[in-house]
Formats: structure tokens, sequence, C-alpha cells
């Protein structure tokens, strides 16, 4: 079923006006995501649903940005860019085939490549917000000169949906790379993070790294991406050395990565934690390495304030990402600064004042 964008705003000031809670949706996939909050409990909610509402709206493959409405498949959108031999740059996970642009950018979760290209939020040029009135908002634009004061447009990445329903982003795209090739190497985790802190210094084309141990061992297999020109990805190659992985399989694994279909990702609970690169081996159980270091999952680990005091003593922030229950003072995300809790508190006061938007989604308290 196709939406207009009038049915969209009728049915948010129906809501409004019965003060009911209204759970946006796209494609479901990220159900799993955020707080649990009060979707699954409260028997009036309202679900939003935005798969109907999409399209491209505007695509100028000269320069590099993509405009669509927030319910377009995220496969839609990665053969659009395709067909121009470009590609979102942070390679959202595509958790099935329901997966829409809305719901890449709410979520704020960004692939393998992010490590070298940047975040979702990185890409966000602009954005339009449906608001608790049934109005409809635009931040920013499709160009960065039109990106200036307090972006809300990149505020919106990773904002769980708590402001508004996002109904269309603007996004940069970038070229494919000419050529990649992956390496791979045998190691230990320390050993692993030690070759990310010595390549870092070095001017290599490396778009994406993971590290996970082998079966019942300690050492484990290092898989380095290249990516850039033919010249740059052999000069790599002839530096690194390691083994060469036949594309195929190559392309799977990093899709596995990618869309957490790895059989690391089926563990419960199952936390992501963000780390400053050049941290040592937090030797907490089965780890999965990723971003050069700058991201480790962690399988199993069920004492949740324990693990967040440790990360947070070397700088870091841990997410329960995965889980089948969990303590009720224990949080999804980890608790942020006081003043930044507070900035998200007003802005979600400003643009949804009857607080109908995603309750308790990001914050368990709104």
């Amino acid at each position: 079923m196709k939406f207009v964008l009038s049915e969209l705003c009728q049915q948010v000031m129906t809501a409004r006006a019965g003060v009911r809670p209204v759970c946006i949706q796209g494609g479901g996939t990220k159900h799993f995501y955020g707080e649990p909050g009060d979707r699954d409990t409260i028997s009036d909610t309202a679900v939003l649903d935005l798969s109907g509402y999409h399209g491209v709206v505007n695509y100028q493959p000269s320069e590099l940005v993509i405009t669509a409405r927030a319910g377009t498949l995220l496969s839609d959108i990665e053969r659009t860019l395709d067909e121009q031999n470009q590609m979102l740059a942070f390679e959202p996970p595509r958790f099935g085939p329901g997966s829409t642009i809305g719901g890449c950018i709410a979520s704020g979760l960004s692939g393998p490549r992010r490590m070298a290209s940047g975040s979702v939020r990185d890409f966000v040029l602009g954005a339009k917000l449906l608001d608790s009135s049934g109005s409809v908002l635009s931040f920013g634009g499709e160009v960065m000169k039109n990106v200036a004061g307090y972006d809300v447009s990149r505020l919106l990445a990773g904002s769980m949906g708590i402001f508004g329903a996002l109904i269309e982003v603007s996004i940069k795209v970038a070229p494919k790379p000419f050529q990649e090739r992956t390496l791979v190497f045998e190691t230990d985790e320390s050993g692993a993070l030690s070759l990310f802190t010595q390549w870092r210094n070095q001017p290599l084309p490396i778009s994406a790294t993971s590290w996970l141990a082998l079966q019942d061992s300690d050492t484990g297999l290092l898989h380095v991406r290249l990516s850039g020109s033919v010249a740059a990805v052999q000069n790599a190659t002839t530096r690194l050395g390691g083994e060469a992985l036949e594309a195929a399989s190559a392309s799977a694994f990093w899709d596995s990565l990618r869309d957490q279909t790895h059989s690391f990702f089926q563990a419960r609970p199952l936390w992501r934690v963000a780390m400053p690169p050049h941290t040592q081996a937090l030797n907490l159980g089965s780890t999965l390495v990723e971003w050069n270091g700058g991201l480790r999952w962690l399988a199993g680990i069920e004492g949740g304030h324990e693990l967040r005091s440790t990360v947070a003593r070397l700088g870091g922030h841990a997410t329960l990402y995965r889980y089948e229950s969990k303590p009720a003072d224990l949080s999804v995300f980890h608790p942020v600064a006081p003043a930044v809790r507070n900035i998200s508190l007003r802005l979600k006061q400003e643009i949804d004042p009857v607080g109908i938007f995603n309750p308790k989604r990001l914050f368990a308290d709104f």
C-alpha cells in the first residue's frame, strides 16, 4: 500500500488528539534494537507505518547526493546507486529485505567501512520530519553549504524516532573503489591490535578490519580489506603480506559482518562496545573486533553494570545490543552525560511536547 503524506499527517494528528503513543515503523527489521519502551505493553499504541511512503525524490550522480522518502527500501537505494557505480559509504546493516532508508538513519548503525569513511551522521545532509502537530519540518538541504547552525538533520541519525517521524532524507553518497582485496592473517587479539596501531600510522587504503578467535583457541583470523586505486591496493598488498582471499569469499565474509548474519551475532546477550582504537585487549570473553580496534563485540556477558564501569574507565561506552531479557535497572544504551541528556529532552519537548513518538525507545524515562 502506498501512502501520501497527508494521510500520515492525519494519523499523527488523530493520535495526538487521543494522546496515544505512536510507534514509528518501516520494514520492522530493527524492532530488536533500543529500549523496549511501552510499545509491546500498551494496547492502544498507534503504529505509524512508513513503508508505504517510498520512492527516490532526487538523485544527482554528479553531485553525489540522493534524496529519498523514508519508506524506500535500502535495497532499492543501493540498486539505484550501483547503476552509477556509487554506494552508501557507511555500509548500513541490511537486516532483511524490508530494511528502509528511514530506519537506517534513525538507528544510526554503520557497517565495516565506518572506520575509513565515517558514520551515518556524517553523510546526512538534510531531512524532513513529521512532528506531533502533523506539520512537516525541514532541516538542512542537499548540499553542505545549506547546513549551518544547530544541525538537527544529523541529530536525527541515531535518535530512534523519539523526536518525530523521519519522512525524507538527503544523503551524501560515494563512488565505489576501483579495486578491493582482502588479506587474512593468523594472530591473537593482542597481535591484531598491535598491527592496527602500526597500520594507523601508515598511508594504507584499509577500508575494513575484523578479528575473531578460532574455536577453542586464543589465536584467530584477522581480515583486512583494502580499497582504492589498483596501484594503491597492489602496493599495500605487497607491504602487508598475508594471504589473499578469493573475491567471492571476501564479499560473503564482509556481508556477513555488515548484515550481522555471521554466527557470532547469534550470541545472547550481545554487547556493542565502542572503544578508543588503541585500547588493549579487554579479555572479557568471546570477542569480535572491528574498526581497527574501535568496535568490540562481546558475547555472553551478564554483568552489565560491571562491564560499563570497566569500559567507561577506558574511555568507551557499551550498548546492550541484543538480549533475551535484561534487569530493570540496566539501560540498553550507555548512560550519557546529564548535559547531553538535557539537550535531547529539551529538543523532545520542543518538537514533540505531548511525548507521543516512540516513548522510552532511546531513553528509558522519556
